[in-house]
Parts: structure tokens; sequence; C-alpha cells
């Protein structure tokens, strides 16, 4: 059982901040981390079943970031669970694929609607989210959480060559 993460709290221990071996992400699939097209975050419910959402992204160079609203139920499965799959793909490039398996080791306010606003900019072309993207009114209501995933396993696929 996991505990469940505290505001700002990471599950890992300070020497585990960096991807464990075989769990970088490979030069060549970098763009498929860093605002891929497609992007879809698997966590763990409270019973065990997967529960999967359609995410934006990006990567720090140890990180995947992702950004969700606090109270989701994406937010409140990490919380309880660190474990998650990220799936990445271009459709225009279907046969070639990321999977990154983690952990989230933060999960934090700080700095959480710059990075909402950056990644609106590049997946829609409009900043800030709160007033381009979505009403503005929500911005009273919502409070984005950036919560940012140390990959444990990575699985690079391409099976362009020879088609």
């Amino acid at each position: 059982m996991y505990r469940r993460m505290a505001e700002g709290k990471p599950y890992l221990k300070p020497d585990q901040s960096r991807p464990a071996p075989g769990a970088v992400i490979p030069p060549d699939f970098i763009d498929l981390a860093d605002c891929p097209p497609i992007a879809a975050l698997t966590t763990v419910m409270p019973d065990g079943s997967p529960q999967t959402s359609v995410v934006w992204c990006d990567f720090d160079g140890t990180h995947v970031r992702v950004n969700t609203m606090r109270g989701f139920r994406k937010e409140k499965n990490m919380r309880t669970n660190p474990k998650v799959t990220l799936l990445c793909y271009d459709p225009a490039e279907t046969l070639r694929s990321l999977e990154i398996r983690g952990s989230v080791v933060e999960m934090t306010e700080e700095g959480a609607i710059e990075h909402l606003d950056g990644l609106s900019m590049r997946y829609a072309g409009a900043a800030p989210y709160f007033g381009r993207c979505i009403d503005a009114k929500f911005r009273e209501t919502e409070t984005p959480v950036l919560c940012r995933i140390l990959p444990t396993r990575v699985l690079a696929n391409d099976w362009r060559e020879g088609c």
C-alpha cells in the first residue's frame, strides 16, 4: 500500500532523483515526451482499476511534467498511488510510440499556472489557459497542480522500417 502524498512532498528519496538505468528516454524519442501530439496518462483508481486521461505534457530533461486540477480524479489517484503510465504518440507516425512507466515524485501548486500557460501556448497556440483556452471564470474555482513523473521504465517503439 502507498502512503498518501502530502502537498509538494516527494515519494522518492533524494538519491532516487534520476531515472533508473533503462528508464532513460532515447534522444530520438524526446519529441514524443516533450509536447507530443497525443499523450494519455493512466493512474490507478482506489479499487485498483486503471483510469486514463488525455493530457498535455512536456519533458524537463529528467521528469515528464503534466498538469491537472486539484480535486480531479487523476490528481487524487496520483496522491494515493504514485505509479503511472504515460503513452505518447503522433497520429502522423502511428508505428512510432513511447511508453513511460514511472512514479510521481512531486505534486505542487507552485509554478503550476505558469507551466499550464506554457503548455497551453505549445498545444493550443493561446495563453493564458484561463481566459484563452477555457473560460476565465474557472480561474476562481480550479487550482492547477504540476506533477513531475520520474521514469522507471521506458519502452520506445519504432516499427516504421520495413513498411
